[in-house]
């Protein structure tokens, strides 16, 4: 093991996503003195156990906006450094099968926007047309939000890294 060292500006607890993506920033602001401490292997904790899908509407603008962010630094995470992510932009679908829920997508749609998220009304058509396995018989609309997607949080984690 390398000699530890006696001072840090920035000590990061933790070998998971938000531990490394910590450092990854704070590493592309210029700082040189980071450490990070992980007690086993990086993403052993949860992180390892992350379903890895990327929905960025939150109610929240500003939550919204840092997922946002986070879609654009997987976007181009893979190029800048040679690490497979896993990163995958296929897109979310969500599904109204009744009026009510059609009226809550409707609102989701409008909230996207202004949050600049780009989200589209479908016909249960055009829904279907995104994944053809949908029975649509009850299907009353939907919306696509197509800078959605999946991601390997693990292998995210080691290309922040």
């Amino acid at each position: 093991m390398p000699t530890f060292p006696k001072h840090a500006r920035a000590v990061i607890i933790g070998g998971g996503i938000m531990g490394c993506s910590t450092a990854y920033h704070l590493a592309k602001l210029g700082w040189k003195d980071v450490v990070l401490l992980e007690r086993k292997k990086l993403t052993s904790g949860t992180t390892f156990h992350a379903a890895g899908l990327v929905g960025q509407l939150r109610t929240n603008a500003n939550v919204t906006q840092l997922l946002k962010n986070s879609v654009e630094l997987y976007d181009q995470l893979e190029a800048e450094t040679g690490q497979a992510s896993g990163w995958k932009m296929v897109g979310g679908l969500r599904i109204a099968c009744n009026q009510a829920r059609m009226i809550e997508i409707k609102r989701q749609a409008t909230t996207a926007h202004s949050f600049g998220l780009e989200m589209h009304l479908l016909a249960p058509k055009e829904a279907q047309e995104l994944w053809p396995p949908m029975d649509i018989a009850d299907v009353v609309g939907a919306a696509y939000l197509p800078t959605d997607g999946q991601a390997n949080p693990s292998d995210i984690t080691q290309a922040l890294a």
